[in-house]
């Protein structure tokens, strides 16, 4: 299948360097967490029709399968392709989901692992997954800086980090991109973590923007989701938030008639117009829906628009929160005990 028409802009992702596509790619689906594993030969297929078209910033982490979703784009980058992308990847939960880990060794023994799983000498942006709450975040960051001096990889970036965390780790070494979920309905990480960024001078990459599919299908979406989604236990799809963040749906895709897009073009539109230092990384499995992501990138928004947009989705008209408060750490719960507690090595 030919790339789709659309010309793919490239931005400056952080202060560091690094270079992007302003459209990502987040590779989850591929192979984990939304039902079963995709057939590997359709998955190659899209993530070499994602490059061919010019989305060449792919997203991925050691614990997608676990371990799977890396192996997977070692084979897609082979024969060259490795060249024309900006791969990154997360280290931090363990495979098991049950545990955070950021003490050196880990990491160190996380980078190896993904390095071989990809079969590439040095990855571009190595994340943090999640923060580990007891380990100092400077001890993380000290042993990620000796893995760029080692040029085993090049950038270092957050997941899931508060303002604070973010702070103290870009003294230690510059961080180019803070992971965070941002879309219409989950706009928390305004009030103190996006102005932060901003300040330091770190990007912003974008995941779920679509609301976990919710901007695609509505409500339905949990009618579609086959056996083992992890969707189906999230709290804002539950039947007592589902009937109220229906509304949010009707409402945008009534807009998105008006414009003569989709909902979920509308929906990603509105990311990419939070400005040049955003990088959305909607994720898929259907070269359709990719083709369809990317026609988000023609959709101009006007401010009264961006405000009609957010009318919406207020932060009280959003029913249930985005986890289980039991799953893992998010960025309200990754404060760090100070680095002169740590008695590690």
């Amino acid at each position: 299948m030919a790339a789709a028409p659309v010309s793919v802009p490239r931005m400056k992702l952080g202060s560091q360097g690094l270079e992007v596509s302003a459209l990502g790619l987040g590779c989850m689906g591929m192979s984990a967490v939304y039902g079963e594993r995709k057939p590997e030969a359709d998955m190659v297929s899209l993530l070499r029709h994602a490059v061919a078209a010019g989305v060449t910033f792919l997203d991925t982490s050691d614990v997608y399968g676990p371990h799977t979703n890396e192996l997977l784009l070692g084979e897609a980058l082979r024969g060259g392709a490795r060249e024309e992308v900006q791969l990154s990847t997360k280290f931090g939960i363990t495979p098991d989901l049950r545990e955070v880990r950021g003490d050196p060794a880990y990491v160190r023994a996380a980078c190896e692992g993904s390095l071989r799983r990809l079969s590439v000498e040095c990855i571009d942006l190595y994340y943090q997954h999640r923060i580990d709450t007891t380990v100092p975040v400077e001890a993380t960051i000290g042993e990620l800086k000796k893995l760029v001096e080692e040029g085993k990889i090049k950038y270092i970036g957050l997941s899931e980090a508060s303002a604070s965390t973010i702070r103290r780790a870009h003294a230690v070494h510059p961080i180019t991109a803070v992971q965070l979920e941002w879309s219409l309905w989950s706009r928390d990480v305004e009030q103190d973590i996006i102005p932060t960024c901003r300040e330091l001078g770190i990007g912003i990459v974008a995941y779920s923007p679509l609301g976990r599919g919710f901007f695609s299908s509505g409500a339905k979406l949990v009618n579609e989701l086959p056996d083992g989604d992890f969707r189906k236990n999230l709290p804002r799809f539950q039947p007592e938030n589902l009937e109220k963040n229906a509304l949010i749906f009707e409402r945008v895709s009534a807009m998105a008639a008006r414009k003569g897009c989709t909902t979920s073009q509308l929906a990603l539109a509105w990311v990419h117009h939070q400005g040049s230092d955003v990088c959305p990384i909607p994720g898929t499995t259907k070269i359709a829906n990719f083709n369809q992501n990317l026609g988000a990138l023609s959709v101009k928004l006007t401010p009264e628009e961006m405000t009609e947009l957010e009318s919406y989705a207020a932060t009280d008209d959003v029913q249930g929160d985005r986890y289980h408060r039991t799953f893992l750490n998010t960025w309200r719960d990754s404060e760090t005990p100070p680095l002169s507690s740590w008695k590690g090595n």
